[in-house]
């Protein structure tokens, strides 16, 4: 599979898109931040500015 069909989600919190990852294959689904520094960034509340 090419690169460009893997499924693409945004990160709520930098706004930056993100694609579907082998470590995410039994859970892609739940799979809502696009790194380990943006799931923790959403229990302080820093939220894309603008």
């Amino acid at each position: 599979m090419n690169k460009a069909e893997l499924p693409e989600k945004i990160c709520p919190i930098c706004g930056r898109p993100f694609r579907w990852r082998k470590k995410w294959q039994k859970c892609w689904e739940q799979v809502r931040y696009c790194s380990e520094r943006c799931r923790r960034a959403r229990r302080t509340g820093r939220e894309k500015e603008g």
